[in-house]
């Protein structure tokens, strides 16, 4: 019998949080297979395993809530990935009805936004661009700022806002006093963006997605003033922020194996199973949180209730107990029910709109870079150790191709 010589939980859960890690955290996700539920210092429990953070994430007696005893936001004013039944059924039914009808048949304006973004670095020799900042980050940004109706001059500002608020999204205990001032800065100057943006499109309603969650059809589903701020800032946040790690993160596995990148690069339709495989082996979002609503036994151990639960999505993607060779990039992976979007009642609601922005962009880039390669590798990364994503992206290449160009 062997002993375990894997470090306590607490500091497992650390070293994944320190931006030292940022570039490469998985050796610490797969040390918290070890064990796959742990008590950390705090009272918190950390549960890494795959079928455990599925189980919980579909559990009823998990609460998204996450009883922190320091939030004093009513209810009914949470966001819509902190309620719980009733207020979030209600919520994500009127988001679904307003939001999926808007984003079917999109793939062909798609498209023509990555062209565009791409069109833009055409060249016939040796070249460069910061896939993040010229594609990543534009894309899922215009797609949302068209179908909310957000004007598009307020890109930078609402763009600037969500950069600050996604930093709040870490533990507490990694940011400093001033990331804490200026997220309070934050959130009080994106109140006062929504506000005014909903009062202009109260007097001047169009057919965009903020209009129809504003005057939507059933009455007895209309959002309070409250609600309606709440979840058009959740929209326009997390409209982009995922999608934008998403997108770089592929590319990163693209050209990390260029066998893979030849391979898109002629078959188009690899792009749809290459995308699941981004999202199990290199995740946007990095980790959830859950509370416990009762005592709940799982993995041989009780969380008690009013336990707050870190679920370690990014450790369960790589559960060898669950996916083959778990460490490997294999974009045709069969049978990859992953983690990436969570589960249950909360599932991503904009997951069809995010994979298809990814396969899209992706296959782009397969099909026009020539030779590309990175110019930094690991490339810098973002503060972020939940949305986790790389900062900046810089590809070199030898030749960008226009749009027309036959594949090769």
């Amino acid at each position: 019998m062997t002993t375990s010589t894997a470090p306590p939980a607490t500091e497992q859960f650390a070293r994944v949080l320190r931006h030292e890690h940022r570039a490469d955290p998985y050796p610490h996700y797969a040390r918290m297979l070890d064990r796959r539920v742990s008590r950390l210092d705090d009272g918190s429990w950390l549960v890494s395993g795959y079928q455990e953070i599925r189980q919980l994430l579909h559990d009823p007696r998990t609460s998204a809530d996450r009883l922190d005893p320091q939030n004093t936001t009513p209810k009914a004013a949470r966001s819509l990935l902190l309620q719980d039944p009733p207020f979030h059924d209600q919520l994500r039914r009127v988001v679904t009805q307003e939001f999926i009808p808007r984003i079917m048949g999109m793939r062909d304006h798609l498209g023509e936004l990555v062209a565009r973004l791409l069109d833009a670095h055409i060249s016939a020799g040796p070249g460069e661009l910061d896939v993040v900042a010229d594609l990543a980050y534009p894309l899922p940004v215009t797609v949302i700022c068209e179908l909310l109706g957000v004007p598009t001059e307020d890109e930078p500002l609402f763009g600037s806002l969500a950069r600050r608020l996604t930093r709040g999204l870490d533990p507490v205990d990694t940011q400093t006093e001033e990331e804490l001032r200026e997220l309070d800065r934050a959130r009080g100057e994106l109140v006062h963006y929504l506000e005014g943006l909903i009062a202009r499109r109260r007097s001047d309603p169009g057919d965009d997605l903020l209009s129809g969650l504003m005057f939507h059809q059933d009455p007895d589903d209309v959002l309070d003033p409250v609600q309606l701020r709440v979840t058009l800032g959740l929209l326009l946040i997390a409209g982009h922020e995922t999608t934008v790690n998403l997108i770089a993160n592929g590319t990163l596995a693209l050209l990390r194996h260029p066998d893979v990148l030849a391979r898109l690069r002629t078959d188009p339709d690899l792009a749809t199973p290459l995308v699941e495989e981004v999202l199990r082996h290199d995740p946007p979002v990095q980790m959830s949180g859950r509370s416990a609503l009762a005592d709940i036994d799982i993995a041989g151990t009780t969380i008690p209730r009013g336990s707050r639960i870190r679920l370690m999505l990014a450790a369960g993607n790589r559960d060898a107990t669950r996916f083959d060779y778990p460490g490997r990039f294999v974009p045709d992976r069969r049978d990859n029910a992953h983690l990436g979007f969570g589960g249950g009642i909360h599932y991503c609601v904009g997951a069809t709109l995010a994979r298809a922005e990814a396969q899209i962009a992706l296959t782009a880039l397969a099909r026009r870079l020539q030779e590309p390669r990175l110019v930094d590798d690991p490339p810098p990364y973002r503060e972020n150790a939940i949305l986790r994503g790389p900062e900046r992206l810089p590809v070199a290449f030898a030749r960008l191709d226009p749009d027309h160009t036959p594949a090769r």
